[in-house]
């Protein structure tokens, strides 16, 4: 790789190598980094469908999220990505509250349709940029999305992965839990156990995460920077650089 990359851009391509060649890849409302990942796999892969939520290029949906649920249901949906205020090794996600529930130390913005969706499709990418004890912890304060369930659960999604500003966790669903499976460049195991709240295994060799090849930043701060501008436009400007020609606006 001859050009600099960004932190966010190794975030991109960690993502995109993580969807694959799917049919159908949808996006919640605040995801810069994995909209633009799987903008990047549209381009990598041909006939990918590519649906954002609050886009109006990017989306077939009339009526936002409960259309996205339906498809979901109708397994239509291939892979999805998920955040929360608390993540447990056991793929828990918390998106409700810190602390008791009724005098909570903090509030979230509530579950909206994560379980559902935890359920539904088949591959989940949890992604959380801070990694720290308070994020990443042994057990979450409330279950909002259960990362497993009992045995004879109809279940075809779940937990696939999880991406953070340190490395990438694969889930294994055998398990129940998370395994280490790369570290980005410049990190060590010791700084990730240090600031992971759950305990997990890693490799005796842990490999580290591989950079976006020189082909993919071209595309990144191309043809999917100036795609993800009509969203998220500060972000393809200030991350990825890309500004609208003089006199162009953005549609």
């Amino acid at each position: 790789m001859s050009a600099p990359c960004r932190p966010e851009e190794l975030l991109i391509g960690v993502v995109a190598e993580l969807i694959g060649r799917v049919r159908h890849v949808a996006v919640g409302a605040l995801s810069p980094i994995p909209a633009a990942a799987a903008l990047l796999g549209a381009r990598r892969h041909d006939g990918m469908r590519v649906s954002i939520l609050n886009s109006r290029r990017h989306s077939f949906f009339t009526d936002g999220g409960r259309e996205l649920f339906d498809c979901a249901g109708q397994g239509r949906i291939d892979a999805f990505f998920l955040s929360g205020g608390q993540i447990d090794g056991a793929g828990n996600v918390n998106l409700v509250a810190i602390g008791d529930y009724e005098k909570p130390k903090a509030r979230f913005s509530g579950s909206f349709g994560s379980a559902y969706l935890y359920y539904v499709v088949p591959k989940v990418i949890l992604f959380r940029l801070e990694h720290t004890n308070r994020t990443l912890v042994e057990k979450v304060d409330f279950v909002s999305a259960p990362g497993t369930s009992p045995a004879g659960t109809y279940r075809p999604g779940g937990p696939h992965a999880l991406v953070t500003e340190l490395c990438v966790f694969h889930f294994d669903r055998q398990a129940g839990r998370f395994t280490l499976a790369s570290l980005h460049p410049g990190v060590t195991l010791d700084q990730v156990r240090d600031r992971t709240g759950f305990a997990f295994e890693a490799p005796e060799i842990v490999p580290t995460t591989a950079f976006p090849s020189d082909e993919d930043l071209a595309l990144l701060r191309g043809a999917v920077a100036q795609d993800l501008a009509e969203t998220y436009p500060t972000f393809a400007a200030d991350v990825l650089g890309w500004h609208a020609p003089s006199g162009e606006t953005v549609r």
